[in-house]
């Protein structure tokens, strides 16, 4: 069988079982395509002779009869999850070199099941910023092209190694994590489906923290029930992780019937917003019909305080991340820098942290100090709280009124060019998370799925935000929208 690398986790699940092809097959297939994909630059760290062990212990498991859904399955895993005895730097140099005596839940989880890891994939550093330009390992690249236009595309942040490798078919899947949005906006600008689990339903253990109380891992995969088979094996109670829900993960898959006669599905009127391109407007209103046409009732909805999402956004995460990042200090682990005859601790810490971290982190290292310090604590930060309270209190009082679902584009535009945005205002780039942020903040599931493609011939994704531990039916909703899209598109390969 040729291109082994370009099936779905379902369609190999099953020719797994039958014995039409082995996981080292598959894991070779996808191994080669790697190789052979270095302009993407989507793997940063290869595991091959890890992967070909990996593969080689799942089939002797698949001949056993004892296989889980995702035995046997190659995966791309994000630089941000600590693998064992594999470089885990977080795209930073302050990281460089570090290898983890452990490993993260989730991988663990992943590994336990049979899965097999291929290696570890470009982000952003520290999962900072919305288009890959961030990384240490420099940007990854978008598999889509404008047309014949040969500009680099941007694949989105911070999981834009993940969204590239699926999208040009590396891997047949990966790990993405999302704090601002950043599992959905990369699955919506490469054409692949990516779904932010409700807060607590993923371990964080082992996962680099940016922003604690936002950060969420989640699966990015080429349709929605390979979503739902991978979102199973990565979900579950960690004791090692004091905000892990302990509560019993569904059958996912299970859940996809496709029906969803009778569910109610919000659309919010905040989201309609000044400067939106037509097209954009446009998959919106297309999306609410397949809806409606699949027999879901549409509603139109208010969250009144969408407005106040992103500044209480990027006051609150980088207020974490200026914590979270303290510990690298050039003490413990990590990049220190070298120092001069006289120096001490004070310049230590300062050369080693404006070394190691680039330029973004270090804006939003600092943007979080100043909003905890002393005397802008409650202007900023507190302020930032208590707005939201409020707009997680929306969600609840829309939901509280019977609403199933809410549906609202995934991103304001369509990928851009690398570069394209470096000398805008930081705030422009930040404007690509207006969409997402908010299900963040309300510690929500939401999942982004492609829909169409816009006149370049990009792919644009819609974004459906469900109810909290209601992960089922969110995909089983998904799943409704993604047969009635209908969205098949690949990227033609020019890498």
């Amino acid at each position: 069988m040729a291109d082994l690398n370009n099936m779905k986790i379902a369609e190999a699940r099953d020719a797994l079982r039958k014995g039409d092809v082995t996981s080292l097959e598959l894991t070779e297939s996808c191994l080669s395509a790697i190789e052979g994909a270095g302009a993407l630059n989507a793997f940063v760290h290869n595991t091959p002779d890890l992967a070909r062990e990996q593969a080689k212990a799942a089939d002797t498991r698949i001949k056993a009869g004892d296989a889980p859904d995702m035995c046997g399955i190659p995966l791309g895993i994000k630089d941000l999850f600590c693998t064992k005895g594999v470089p885990s730097q977080a795209a930073s140099n302050i990281l460089k070199g570090f290898k983890p005596e452990y490993e993260s839940k989730i991988t663990s989880q992943l590994f336990d099941a049979g899965s097999v890891m291929l290696g570890k994939l470009n982000m952003d550093e520290f999962a900072m910023g919305s288009s890959n330009e961030t990384s240490a390992y420099g940007n990854a690249v978008n598999p889509w092209r404008r047309g014949n236009d040969e500009t680099a595309l941007t694949p989105g942040g911070s999981s834009g190694g993940s969204a590239s490798a699926v999208a040009a078919d590396l891997c047949l899947a990966a790990t993405g994590t999302d704090t601002g949005g950043s599992i959905r906006q990369p699955a919506a600008f490469t054409g692949i489906t990516g779904i932010k689990p409700t807060y607590g339903r993923c371990s964080r253990w082992g996962v680099v923290a940016f922003a604690s109380s936002l950060d969420q891992a989640g699966p990015m995969t080429k349709d929605v029930r390979d979503a739902a088979i991978m979102l199973e094996a990565m979900c579950g109670h960690d004791p090692m992780d004091s905000t892990s829900a302990d509560l019993a993960v569904p059958n996912f898959e299970a859940m996809l019937t496709g029906d969803i006669k009778g569910k109610t599905i919000g659309i919010p009127r905040e989201y309609h917003m000044d400067g939106i391109p037509e097209e954009i407007e446009s998959l919106w209103a297309e999306g609410r019909k397949m809806l409606q046409d699949a027999g879901a009732k549409i509603v139109d909805i208010s969250l009144p305080h969408t407005k106040y999402a992103l500044p209480a956004y990027y006051v609150i995460a980088p207020a974490e991340a200026s914590s979270n990042l303290a510990r690298y200090d050039g003490v413990r682990y990590g990049h220190r820098a070298t120092l001069d005859a006289g120096d001490g601790i004070t310049e230590m810490y300062e050369k080693t942290r404006a070394e190691g971290f680039g330029h973004e982190v270090q804006r939003r290292v600092m943007i979080g100090t100043y909003v905890l310090s002393a005397g802008f604590y409650d202007a900023y930060y507190n302020r930032a709280r208590k707005v939201r309270t409020l707009i997680k209190k929306d969600f609840e009082d829309v939901f509280a009124q019977g609403v199933d679902a809410i549906l609202t584009p995934a991103t304001p535009t369509s990928a851009f060019g690398l570069g394209e945005m470096k000398d805008a205002d930081p705030v422009q780039m930040y404007l690509n998370d207006v969409f997402t942020v908010t299900v963040n903040l309300a510690g929500l599931p939401g999942i982004a799925i492609p829909a169409g493609l816009d006149k370049k011939g990009l792919p644009l994704g819609l974004q459906l935000i469900g109810r909290p531990w209601e992960e089922g039916d969110l995909l089983n909703t998904a799943y409704a929208l993604e047969q009635a899209a209908g969205f098949v598109a690949k990227p033609a390969k020019w890498w």
